[in-house]
């Protein structure tokens, strides 16, 4: 596989100014099993989003698209309105120049895409009205609903830009999901709040030519996972394309359910952590599992030599095997197995007792079997407050909650069958790097 540096010395007397080289070159040299517990958890939270537009390419229909051209030039903490004009004037990318005006005279504009496996993303900008600029409101009164076209329903993911220094024009980047190489017109669809107040829904068509979409510099299967307490996270895929790198995995948890915390996962690209931008849920596979998406920035350099992922944190479970005395509260810790709990007080009140519990922000008690030994009876959990910060004024902050039980008894003993909180598992999975499509 040819280097960038290779693709520089090829293209530059044809393709690559002396200042975009400039910039390339610079990004070059800066890159370095529990069983399931037989009652019924509460149900947890998943934001699901629907899932990429299907690409219909392997196997199926092969275009020319452009080579990968990687490096800091499309790195989201750098890409701007400026350099993405730039990249399209130097061909790897499609201008387009459509606009839409408003009936308010709102001029709406689409100046170019980018397009490759894992986005496609637009350049784009808002005028306001003769004699009006953006107000507190600003980009709110205006956003995007999808991108459609043949085999093509994109939803946006993404974007940011700037205004103009007398705040009548913004300007900006905007991130879609990937579009289907058979579509050779998309559709943008967009809203807009007028300055009278109505809303309205518009749209912006273009021709589109999928073969000026950039290849990506790996695609590998992975397909590894990583156990944890309750289950396993999978691993399923990792696609770096010249805008950004997805990973995509999956998640088979002991009770079925989707987590209530994301695996926080790092990757590394020959030994060099890359920035992580967002990690989001989408469907359940054919399988019934739920999936996850990764999006990190674009891998610093085409010399690949290692790529790694890393399980960093993710939510553990931790069995209370005895019962927590309730005797003498106070403000410190009373170890559980590796965590620690805080019994900060136990409190009479006219329905019971309310007892405050501390730990780490995301330390949830598993309220299914919480309850205390009270005059030999054991009295479950009726109330549980949302969490609040208790300050240690030694630069760390703890969440407390408060925990009603009717007794009239007072507690001698909490009780419960554990806790999930986030555990470190730091666990490292190789990308085959050898076996990837390039």
């Amino acid at each position: 596989m040819r280097t960038i540096e290779e693709r520089l010395q090829e293209h530059q007397q044809t393709r690559t100014p002396s200042e975009l080289e400039g910039r390339l070159r610079k990004a070059l040299e800066q890159a370095p099993a529990r069983q399931p517990r037989s009652r019924i958890r509460r149900a947890r939270t998943w934001v699901a989003a629907s899932a990429a537009a299907l690409l219909l390419t392997v196997g199926v229909y092969q275009y020319p698209a452009l080579a990968y051209y990687g490096g800091k030039l499309f790195s989201q903490s750098e890409l701007n309105t400026v350099n993405f004009a730039q990249v399209v004037k130097e061909g790897y990318g499609q201008a387009v120049n459509q606009s839409k005006t408003l009936k308010d005279g709102t001029i709406f504009a689409i100046k170019a895409v980018i397009a490759d496996d894992n986005n496609l993303l637009m350049h784009y900008s808002i005028q306001r009205p003769p004699g009006l600029v953006f107000d507190e409101t600003g980009f709110s009164n205006y956003s995007f609903n999808n991108i459609k076209g043949l085999f093509t329903d994109s939803d946006p993911t993404g974007g940011g830009g700037d205004y103009s220094p007398d705040k009548t024009r913004f300007e900006g980047v905007y991130k879609f999901e990937p579009v289907s190489p058979f579509s050779k017109k998309l559709t943008v669809n967009l809203n807009a709040k007028l300055t009278s107040g109505e809303i309205v829904h518009f749209p912006i068509s273009f021709k589109y030519d999928p073969n000026l979409a950039m290849k990506s510099l790996l695609v590998a299967d992975i397909d590894q996972a990583v156990p944890v307490d309750e289950g396993k996270v999978f691993y399923d895929s990792i696609t770096a394309s010249p805008t950004s790198t997805i990973v995509k995995g999956h998640y088979e948890m002991d009770n079925g359910e989707v987590p209530r915390f994301p695996a926080a996962t790092k990757l590394y690209v020959n030994g060099t952590e890359v920035n992580r931008w967002s990690m989001r849920g989408t469907n359940f596979n054919k399988k019934g599992f739920p999936e996850f998406i990764i999006e990190y920035d674009v891998l610093p350099t085409d010399k690949l030599q290692s790529v790694e992922l890393v399980l960093d944190n993710f939510m553990g479970y931790q069995t209370v095997e005895q019962p927590v005395s309730l005797a003498s509260p106070s403000d410190r810790s009373v170890p559980v197995g590796n965590e620690k709990l805080w019994i900060r007080s136990v409190t009479k009140t006219a329905d019971g007792y309310d007892i405050v519990i501390a730990g780490k922000q995301f330390t949830m008690l598993d309220k299914d079997t919480l309850a205390v030994r009270a005059g030999g009876a054991t009295v479950p959990v009726t109330t549980i407050s949302d969490s609040r910060p208790w300050d240690l004024k030694n630069g760390n902050i703890l969440w407390e909650r408060t925990y009603s039980f009717q007794t009239m008894e007072p507690p001698q003993f909490l009780l419960m069958d554990g806790f999930d909180y986030i555990k470190f598992y730091r666990q490292t999975v190789p990308v085959p790097v050898g076996d990837a499509k390039h």
